[in-house]
Formats: structure tokens, C-alpha cells, sequence
């Protein structure tokens, strides 16, 4: 007992009294600690600094706060958002021939250039004071979602404008005397935008372009003024072609030391206009067979003003930390809703197609092979959506959620690169078949641009995910790292202190819960809700926990190795990944009401996410270096094994039910869907043979009971059965005319697009003559 008192005197000592504290244990961590740091480069130092940390904080610090995300607010248009939905975006829709622009023109005709300039379509993010439509996120959003569906090119060409480049940047870091010049000539499409950031040996390593500006006097507008004299040499910039205004990012140095000491200023942004002296525009790509603009621009020894820098000359050297910041814009709002459009697109269409298409006898959709893809498809959808919603409602709250949008990218655009494999598996030579009644080929091949654009999905994966959670969510790993960064070691030392016993709390806390969590899997955990949602949130809490500890452990076991093993950390940045989709996927059923005919879609989606997640934590485990303690804290987690599985056969057969027949809850998981107003349009003629088969069901029966009884023969065309069918008065007139015209559109709709000799080939020599 006395030997117990003196080790609790000894520990009270050495935890209490902050001298002893920080000689004998904070001092010797401290220096350890500085050691395993991770090096960063200043470019990821800010890229880690900038954005905001949001609902991933609360994920990564091992104990939701579910009732907080309970209380975002719903995303929701406002009324001119919605009413410019009804209006400009319908007109515009019933403009665009997909086929013609893609195969045959090759860019949007001049009427649709106007129109898209005339009605605002490029100034969704420009406040009205400047002549913009000033739109919410989930405006933009939902207004790209929708063009997508009809075509991919209209909609690139719509987003990017509203995305990353001059109009965004000059909002948030412009002066007034640019703002002034550049906004309302954007707002009215007088000024067309493009940003050029990616040259032939800067892609991903943007922080390395050799792009440069060297500052020094030259002569503009008749006069000598201090400028920067300009080099580069861009690729993939999309509206390159037909931009009037340039936005450049660029390395600045001032070897004259002109407007200070520092001869490397670092990157900065300019606003060139495309018709300065100097500026050239290339030739244009090609990107996936799509029609959108895209292509070069470079310039050798081009002089602009220093004013011409966005922000003006106090702004030289902030343009990486300007551009990580305005990064959640391409991330979180235009390519997550290119996605969301592939699936709406495809579960409307192929729950059609697989009800109308017919195989031995019966729909398609009656076989489970058939129903695996399309529960996939539906899943994915629901799963997108609730996505999309979530995360431009975090960008509404004027957020910049870093590591949400990049999660968004990346597992979105993986999303629609599954569900349009499936989509085409199931319509089989239909999807192959390009021409104007094929309305999956231009997604299928514009699937592959979202996954390589905004950040290479093998970088938002492997590098960012994790490489930015892991510090800017961990409650204090980034304290950490800045008390280290400190110059004045006292100071640093001093606040590594502090942090470092809340540190150790906060790990000895997860190491007993996560067990506590494996021992008793999660029941004992609190929901925010009862019924069937209940067991997800505590299962989610369950592995948020598990999440804090791995993550804690992997950064002291492998310090600043941890940023190289890409394959281990990205596995962490799955866990978060799907957490967080989970999360989205529980909020958006609260918010819609908790529709029971959601409860299928609800189920995939999370049970997937929790499959996903003991995936992660498996590879993981296998992998992690040191096997003791991979064994060790695989035990604290998972006592008993992992137990999570994909959704059972029943859910995927609910879904299935649920898109192949007209319902509401069809209606609204695929609600951004274009349909055309008649059978003269690809979508328009696959739903209304959908619609007309359903409606035609009591008919065939009747002539299913009339072949049963021998009246009618056997396994012949339907045309044949319904003609003796009439001729026997089995069915009337009418019943007969009803009959013939489902039959009639039913063929047509799986018929696939064809052309006579010669005009294939003559339209590849008209494109080879306009080339």
C-alpha cells in the first residue's frame, strides 16, 4: 500500500507540477515529436491551413455529435432559384440535340451560345449588385445536375464559369476597381472566362509549375510602369478556345528586388485579357470524344501591369493559398453534380429498359442477375444525391470544407464510373450503339474527364483525403504541428505542453471506448432517432472511434512516413470517406421526411458504407508494419471480427421493385432526370413505352390467360397474338389499338440507332474538311 501511494505521489509530481512536467516528459516528447514530423512544403502547408473543417471534425474526433448534424439546415432553392429551374433551364434543355452537338457540329450551335450568355447561365455565382443571378451552391448544383442529364457538354460549359476561375476569385479576393471592370461583363456573357493552372509539367504538382513572371518596368498604354513580364505554357483549359479573359497562375519573382527583399514571391494569380499583346490560344483538345471547349494558351515575354494581379500587387505570391481556398467550388458543387446526373440519368432510364426489354418470356428486371446491377445503380443514386445536397449546403453556410469536397470528388465520380458499368451491362448492345437515341454513351465517355480533372482521383484518394483529415480534423495534431513550427522554442514548448496531456487523454479515452465499442458492438451507443435508422448511428459512432484511434496510432508509430505509405493512409481516408457518406446518406432521409419507400435505398447505402469501411480497416490491418501492434489494436476494434456485409438479396430486390414501375419514389430519387416531352426523344420515347407497358398489363394478361386456355398459340410475336386475338373477340378494338401502339414503342425503344452507307463516312470527311 505504501509503494502504491508513493507511485501515485511520484505520478502526481511528474503530471502535476508544470516545471518537472515539461523537463522530464513534455521536453523529451517534444523533441521526439519534432523529429517524426512530417516535412511540408510551404505549397502543403497551406493547402492544409486553407478550407474549413466541418461535419469530418466531428467524425474524426471519435464521438459525433449527431443531433449537430441533425440541425444543418436543409439545402433548398429559393423561389427565383426555383422559378429560373422552371423557366431558363427547361427552355434551354428543349434547345440542345446532344447528338448533333457531339458527333456532328462539335461545340453548342450560336442560338444556345446566346441564349446561356443572355439568361444569366454564367453568372449564377455573381452578386446581383453586378449584374449576376447570385444563386445559392445547391442552385448551381441542381441547375448543372439537370443540363447534365440532357447533355454533358452544355452543362461543362455552364459549371466552369461558375467554378473555379476569374469570376470566383475576383469575389473573394478582387479589388473593387476589378470587380468593377471584369463582374458585369461576366454576368452578361460579353466576357467569356477561362483559368489556366495545368501545364505539360504541372498537373497535380501544381505547386511546381514552371510557369513564371519576373517583375520589372516596361511600356503599357504609352507609358513605363512596373509590371511582371510573363511564360507559359497551359494545357486541358477548358473554354480556352473561345475565352476573352484569362485568369494565369503563375510562379512571381522579383531578382531586382523591386518591390521588396524577397526574390521568390511565390505563385500569384493575373487577369489577362485573351486579346493583350502576347496572349496566344492555342490549339483546342479533344477530351473523350466531348464537345466543350477545351484546349491550349501560352505566351513568351508577355508585359502586364501589376494591377492586372487578382487582389493587386499586395496579392503577389497568395494565388495557391487563393486557389486551395476556391477549390471546394470544382470539388464540392460541379463535378459531384455531374455524377449525381449520371445516376438520375441511369436508374430512370435503365429501370425503364429493363422493364420494357424482354428475354425469354418476361422483363429482364424479373432476373436477379439483372436486379444486382440495377439495386447498384439505385443505391448509388440515393447515395449521390444525399451527397450533392449535403455537401453544397456545407458551401451555402459560406464554408470551404476542404476535406468534405474532396471526399465528394473523388467517391462521386467513382460512384457514376460503377453505375454507368452497370447501366451498360444491363442495356447490353443498346448502350453500345452511338447515335441520337442512345442516351448513356456521351456520360459513359465523360465519365472518365470528372475522374482526372480538379485533382486526379489517384491524388484525392491517396494524398488528400487522409493527408489533409488526418491534421486538419484530428482535434490536435494541428496545434501540434504549429507549437513545433514555432521559432521560439520556449513558447513552442509551452504550448506543445498543454496539448500534449490533452493529447494522451484523448488517446487513453478512445483506446478504452473503441474496446469497450468491439466488446459490446456499439449497442450500448446513443442515436438521435429510434426505428430501423437507430442501429447506423451507433454502429457509425462505433467506427468514428476506431478511426481516432488507428489514426493516433499510425502518426506516432510512423510519423512522417505515414505521408509516403499512400496505400495505408488512403485506407484511413476511406474510413472517413465513408463515414461521412453514411452520415450524408441518414441526413438526407431526416430531411425528406423519413419516407418509408426511402427505407430500401436508405438500407444499401448504409450497409454498403459500413462493408466499405471494414474493407478499409482489414487491408489496413494486414498491412500496417509493425504486426504486433496491427494485431493489437485489430483486436481493441474488432473482438470478435468484422462483421459487416454488403445488403442482403431482399434489400436489392425492393429497390429493384421500386424503379421498375411508376411510383413516387421513383419519381423522386430520380427527379433531375430530362425526359422528353414525346417518343421522338431518346428519354422521352423509353419512358413513355415504360409507362405504356404498365398501363397495358390487365390486356396481357388477358391474352397470357387466352394462350394458357388454348385459345390463342403459344410463343409467337405479339403482334400476331394481339391481331388473332381481336379476330376471336378475346379483346375489342380499342383494347386491340391500345395493345399495338405499346407494342409499337416497345420495339422502338429497344431498337438501337443505325445509318445507311455512306453517311457515317461522310460525316467523318465533312469533320476532317472543318479540322
Amino acid at each position: 500500500m505504501v509503494y502504491f501511494l508513493i507511485l501515485i505521489a511520484i505520478l502526481a509530481v511528474l503530471l502535476g507540477v508544470t516545471s518537472v512536467r515539461r523537463s522530464l516528459i513534455t521536453k523529451p516528447v517534444f523533441a521526439i515529436f519534432k523529429k517524426i514530423l512530417p516535412p511540408l512544403s510551404d505549397t502543403e502547408r497551406e493547402a492544409m491551413e486553407a478550407g474549413d473543417v466541418w461535419w469530418d471534425g466531428e467524425l474524426f474526433k471519435g464521438k459525433p455529435d449527431w443531433q449537430k448534424l441533425h440541425a444543418i439546415p436543409k439545402a433548398e432553392l429559393s423561389k427565383d432559384e426555383q422559378a429560373f429551374m422552371d423557366n431558363q433551364v427547361e427552355t434551354l434543355l428543349k434547345m440542345l440535340d446532344d447528338y448533333k452537338i457531339v458527333q456532328e457540329q462539335r461545340d453548342l450551335p450560336v442560338e444556345v451560345w446566346n441564349y446561356i450568355k443572355r439568361e444569366g447561365f454564367f453568372a449564377m455565382i455573381i452578386p446581383k449588385s453586378y449584374g449576376g443571378r447570385e444563386f445559392s451552391a445547391i442552385a448551381n448544383s441542381t441547375i448543372v445536375s439537370r443540363i447534365a442529364t440532357r447533355s454533358l457538354t452544355a452543362a461543362v460549359t455552364i459549371m466552369v464559369p461558375n467554378s473555379l476561375g476569374p469570376g470566383e476569385l475576383l469575389m473573394h479576393y478582387g479589388t473593387e476597381e476589378q470587380k468593377n471592370r471584369w463582374l458585369p461583363t461576366l454576368a452578361n456573357g460579353t466576357d467569356v472566362p477561362c483559368f489556366a493552372l495545368t501545364g505539360p509539367e504541372a498537373g497535380s504538382d501544381a505547386g511546381g509549375i514552371p510557369d513564371s513572371g519576373v517583375v520589372c518596368k516596361g511600356q503599357f498604354e504609352g507609358k513605363e510602369v512596373l509590371g511582371i513580364r510573363l511564360n507559359w505554357d497551359k494545357r486541358y483549359i477548358t473554354l480556352a478556345p473561345v475565352a476573352t479573359v484569362l485568369g494565369l497562375a503563375f510562379k512571381m519573382y522579383d531578382p531586382d528586388k523591386l518591390l521588396g527583399d524577397k526574390e521568390e514571391l511565390g505563385i500569384t494569380c493575373a487577369l489577362i485579357p485573351t486579346s493583350h499583346p502576347g496572349v496566344q490560344i492555342g490549339d483546342r483538345h479533344f477530351p473523350m470524344n466531348m464537345a466543350f471547349m477545351n484546349g491550349t494558351t501560352y505566351g513568351k515575354d508577355v508585359f502586364i501591369p501589376l494591377d492586372w494581379i487578382i487582389g493587386g500587387p499586395s496579392y503577389a505570391g497568395r494565388g495557391w493559398r487563393m486557389l486551395v481556398e476556391c477549390l471546394s467550388a470544382g470539388r464540392g458543387i460541379s463535378l459531384p453534380a455531374l455524377a449525381t446526373a449520371t445516376g438520375h440519368l441511369a436508374t430512370r432510364m435503365t429501370g425503364a429498359y429493363g422493364y420494357v426489354r424482354q428475354q425469354f418470356g418476361m422483363s429482364i428486371v424479373k432476373f436477379e442477375g439483372v436486379q444486382e446491377g440495377l439495386a447498384r445503380i439505385g443505391g448509388l443514386t440515393y447515395t449521390l444525391e444525399a451527397m450533392r445536397v449535403m455537401t453544397a449546403g456545407a458551401i451555402d453556410l459560406k464554408l470551404s470544407p476542404s476535406v468534405v469536397t474532396a471526399i465528394a470528388k473523388y467517391h462521386m465520380t467513382e460512384m457514376s464510373r460503377v453505375l454507368l458499368n452497370d447501366a451498360f451491362d444491363i442495356h447490353a448492345g443498346k448502350a453500345i450503339q452511338c447515335g441520337p437515341m442512345n442516351y448513356l454513351a456521351h456520360g459513359y465517355m465523360g465519365v472518365p474527364i470528372s475522374i482526372t480533372v480538379e485533382g486526379a482521383n489517384i491524388l484525392t484518394r491517396n494524398l488528400m483525403i487522409f493527408g489533409q483529415g488526418a491534421t486538419r480534423c484530428h482535434p490536435y495534431v494541428l496545434a501540434e504541428l504549429e507549437a513545433a513550427a514555432n521559432p521560439n522554442a520556449e513558447e513552442g514548448l509551452a504550448q506543445f505542453d498543454k496539448l500534449l496531456m490533452a493529447h494522451v487523454g484523448f488517446a487513453i479515452g478512445n483506446t478504452f471506448s473503441a474496446l469497450w465499442q468491439g466488446l459490446t458492438a456499439g449497442a450500448f451507443n446513443g442515436a438521435p432517432v429510434s426505428g430501423d435508422t437507430a442501429r447506423y448511428y451507433k454502429q457509425l459512432s462505433r467506427m468514428s472511434r476506431a478511426l481516432a484511434l488507428s489514426a493516433d496510432i499510425s502518426m506516432l508509430m510512423l510519423g512522417g512516413d505515414l505521408k509516403r505509405k499512400e496505400m495505408l493512409s488512403a485506407r484511413l481516408g476511406d474510413v472517413l470517406s465513408q463515414l461521412y457518406i453514411a452520415s450524408a446518406v441518414l441526413k438526407f432521409y431526416e430531411d425528406n421526411g423519413r419516407q418509408q419507400a426511402d427505407l430500401p435505398f436508405v438500407h444499401y447505402s448504409v450497409q454498403r458504407a459500413l462493408y466499405e469501411i471494414g474493407k478499409a480497416f482489414d487491408g489496413f490491418f494486414a498491412n500496417f508494419p509493425n504486426r504486433i501492434v496491427a494485431r493489437t489494436i485489430r483486436t481493441l476494434v474488432f473482438p470478435f471480427g468484422i462483421g459487416y456485409k454488403m445488403p442482403a438479396d431482399d434489400v436489392a430486390q425492393q429497390i429493384c421493385e421500386a424503379l421498375s414501375k411508376p411510383s413516387v419514389v421513383r419519381d423522386r430519387l430520380t427527379h433531375l432526370c430530362y425526359v422528353g416531352a414525346d417518343e421522338n426523344d431518346a428519354t422521352g420515347l423509353m419512358e413513355s413505352a415504360f409507362v405504356a407497358m404498365h398501363n397495358a398489363q390487365p390486356l396481357l394478361k388477358k391474352l397470357a390467360q387466352a394462350q394458357k386456355a388454348g385459345q390463342l398459340p403459344r410463343k409467337q410475336p405479339l403482334a400476331d397474338s394481339i391481331k388473332q386475338a381481336l379476330a376471336a373477340a378475346i379483346i375489342t378494338a380499342e383494347e386491340a389499338a391500345t395493345l399495338e401502339h405499346m407494342n409499337k414503342l416497345r420495339f422502338k425503344a429497344i431498337s438501337v440507332d443505325s445509318f445507311k452507307p455512306g453517311v457515317l463516312e461522310a460525316m467523318s470527311v465533312s469533320t476532317k474538311a472543318a479540322a
